[in-house]
């Protein structure tokens, strides 16, 4: 098949390989998380809390992160970050074993896992550039998205019944093992130094090299506007989705991991159906109208799990957001590392992360706070109301709906 033709090419294998079972261990993660702390505070503002520890210092070191990714070898800054929270994750399963874990403690190892994202994004969105031709892109982000998927589907059941089996604990370790062996996939790869303009011909400032990257998102409407719509719309989107998504499972449904992780399963098997599809392409076309279209698409099924439906039909809704997700980001990264010069995208992927991400932590505190007075389906409700309505303005643009 066509999406799989990246493969061909040894260094991506070697990386999309490591970033699978690595990804694998997160969504066992992500599970293991979500329940300890339903478990240990029954509140849905402690793991917003939570949440928000890890997303904020990664905000801060963003920047940071996209110059360090522009000027050093992508290879060696993706190995040093898989080792790194592949310890913080080892102590957080070794806390957890010794019943020694506390919500302080998960606070500020969450924290330190975000230091270290803020350089692994950014430079794993720049290498793939590098490992494979242009034509070859979309299948690459394609399989990028279909190995975080395909973790997300096997992940989350897997991770439920290691849970009911061993614990939280054993879930954790089992991420922190990932971790470990993604990393052995990356010491193999070749380490090249970043070819570009002024990172190659000559040593520039940080500060100076972080002001070219503005300057190259600001002089194209399609990304500083994209990217505003982003950065209000994700208080609405994610705060729901990442926040109070175990708190509606528990009061429309009773207390049942199963399906919690049967609606993560259902949203990534959405999204590796987008991916399939989408990775066939050699180029893809009326980008600006598929980003926008898919977004507003997934806001509107984040209103309908809200609604007082069956559960079948919020698993329907769930498989289509997930489709949706996948298919603007896709759309999205690929005009980002077809347009953006390879020695700058780093810094641009960085920015982008940022300003799209920089309120989620407020989304998740808000989010929390609400669902915990109000209840979780209204949060649901206007989160998918209100973020359709703001990216539906974005489209009012003329160059976002240029952009092919």
């Amino acid at each position: 098949m066509s999406v799989f033709r990246a493969l061909s090419r040894r260094s991506f294998a070697l990386l999309w390989s490591g970033q699978t079972i690595s990804r694998l261990g997160d969504s066992l993660y992500t599970i293991a998380l979500a329940w300890w702390v339903l478990e240990k505070t029954g509140s849905a503002t402690a793991m917003g809390i939570v949440l928000i520890c890890s997303t904020t210092p990664m905000l801060l070191l963003l920047l940071i992160g996209g110059v360090a990714v522009d000027r050093f070898p992508r290879v060696r800054l993706m190995l040093a970050s898989d080792l790194t929270r592949g310890m913080v994750v080892g102590i957080i399963a070794l806390l957890a074993f010794t019943q020694r874990l506390e919500l302080w403690q998960l606070c500020t190892m969450s924290a330190i896992f975000g230091l270290v994202e803020a350089f692994f994004y950014p430079a794993y969105t720049a290498a793939i550039p590098d490992l494979v031709p242009t034509e070859y892109l979309p299948s690459a982000n394609s399989l990028r998205s279909i190995s975080l998927q395909v973790a997300q589907i096997f992940g989350p059941g897997i991770g439920a019944a290691i849970i009911a089996l061993g614990g939280t604990p054993l879930a954790f370790a089992l991420d922190g093992a990932s971790f470990v062996i993604s990393a052995a996939c990356l010491v193999v790869l070749p380490s090249k130094p970043v070819q570009g303009d002024s990172i190659s011909k000559e040593r520039t400032s940080a500060l100076h090299d972080l002001q070219t990257g503005i300057s190259t998102v600001l002089q194209s409407p399609w990304l500083w506007v994209t990217i505003a719509v982003a950065c209000v719309s994700t208080i609405f989107l994610s705060g729901p989705d990442e926040a109070v998504l175990p708190l509606l499972v528990k009061e429309r449904f009773g207390t049942q991991v199963g399906l919690y992780a049967l609606l993560t399963s259902l949203s990534a098997l959405g999204s590796i159906s987008a991916a399939l599809w989408l990775g066939h392409f050699k180029r893809l076309w009326r980008r600006g109208l598929l980003v926008y279209g898919a977004w507003i698409l997934a806001s509107l099924m984040l209103l309908v799990a809200g609604l007082p439906l069956p559960a079948s039909i919020i698993s329907l809704a769930f498989l289509i957001q997930g489709a949706s997700y996948t298919s603007l980001g896709l759309a999205w990264i690929n005009t980002l590392q077809e347009f953006v010069p390879a020695s700058r995208l780093g810094r641009v992927a960085s920015i982008d992360m940022l300003v799209s991400t920089a309120l989620a932590p407020i989304g998740y505190g808000l989010a929390g706070i609400a669902a915990d007075r109000l209840g979780a389906a209204p949060v649901f409700v206007l989160g998918g109301a209100i973020s359709a309505g703001v990216i539906a303005m974005g489209l009012v643009h003329p160059a976002v709906r240029a952009v092919d």
